[in-house]
């Protein structure tokens, strides 16, 4: 039975890279429906809304999205697009691979999945301004908030994809020798969802600065790291540089009742209409999204030819080092599969 997935093209270089993917998939062989849908500026130039409820719908129907880059309208609404998709469907866990394709860079063998908690913690955005004499705005505060649940879910869903993907080792990523509290709370849940996985997985308790040290030193001895939404986001974004940057990494947002898949990049507005974007990680965000309707096989055969094509480097982006167009990519990647 074909499975439904809603596509929002997003914004810039959004519509270029996803149906680049559209078109691999199907030379894959991927047995998908897709249903399209706006959201992000084109949403607002089609409908006046960033987000409609359309395209909330269809997402709540299917249950599960792949999209583009989208660009947030600057002035008023929503703070971010992305972070209201995740809330509209309570996505709490975001998952970020770092895996060494490309020769040449600094680091070989890296192959790191960054499990982020996407929910709570400082993004969790309760914030306010602090009124001293007649300065409205003397000072400011912004409240981190981790609850029980949102600590177990995200450990044990790290541990979970340890275990279903093979993984040997979870790194629990925190600031609890100065957040007592907060970060406290995280860690100490931390080493009870661990404690459930004695045997099966291994679990090391690292504080963050010491792990952004040695992420730039000996990337090659993580595997699977699980934090808070702060220290994922930027972490996230770390990892994504030792593989050589965002443009060639994935992102996924799970949960309970849907799953978004993203390129994780920008929309790239001064290159928009070129035919010159990598679609690589979109591409890659396409082959989780297979493994996530138990089409694992057709996504390892995907990532395959993308490595291939990547590390030959005779038919690649400029931003990869190469003059090929998208389509010509492309192109390359199904000659592969």
């Amino acid at each position: 039975m074909s499975t439904t997935v809603t596509l929002i093209p997003g914004d810039g270089i959004g519509p270029s890279i996803t149906d680049a993917t559209v078109q691999l998939l199907a030379a894959a062989g991927a047995d998908i429906t897709w249903e399209t849908h706006l959201a992000g500026m084109a949403a607002v130039a089609a409908h006046g809304d960033p987000m409609p409820e359309s395209t909330i719908d269809a997402i709540r129907r299917s249950r599960v999205a792949l999209k583009g880059p989208l660009e947030t309208p600057v002035g008023k609404g929503f703070r971010s697009i992305n972070v209201a998709l995740r809330k509209a469907f309570d996505l709490y866990a975001n998952i970020r691979p770092a895996k060494s394709i490309l020769p040449g860079l600094r680091f070989d063998g890296v192959d790191i999945v960054l499990v982020r908690e996407n929910t709570e913690g400082l993004y969790i955005g309760i914030e306010n301004y602090i009124k001293v004499g007649a300065d409205e705005r003397a000072a400011a505060q912004s409240i981190a908030v981790v609850t029980r649940l949102g600590a177990e879910r995200i450990h044990r869903y790290a541990f979970e994809y340890a275990l279903a993907h093979g993984r040997k080792k979870v790194t629990i990523v925190h600031k609890a020798n100065i957040l007592k509290y907060s970060q406290g709370l995280f860690l100490d849940v931390g080493r009870e969802v661990a404690a459930e996985y004695a045997g099966r997985v291994q679990v090391e308790e690292k504080i963050v600065d010491a792990v952004a040290m040695e992420l730039v030193m000996r990337p090659e001895r993580f595997d699977v790291i699980v934090t808070t939404n702060l220290f994922g986001d930027i972490l996230s974004d770390l990892t994504s540089g030792l593989v050589g940057g965002l443009g060639l990494t994935p992102g996924a947002n799970i949960g309970k009742d849907a799953a978004i898949f993203e390129a994780v990049h920008g929309t790239a507005p001064d290159i928009a209409g070129k035919g010159i974007a990598n679609p690589t990680a979109v591409m890659l965000a396409a082959c989780q999204l297979l493994d996530h309707i138990g089409d694992g096989a057709r996504a390892e055969g995907i990532r395959a030819a993308i490595a291939s094509v990547l590390r030959e480097r005779k038919t690649v982006t400029g931003d990869v080092g190469g003059s090929a167009t998208t389509a010509e990519y492309t192109d390359a990647v199904i000659a592969r599969l």
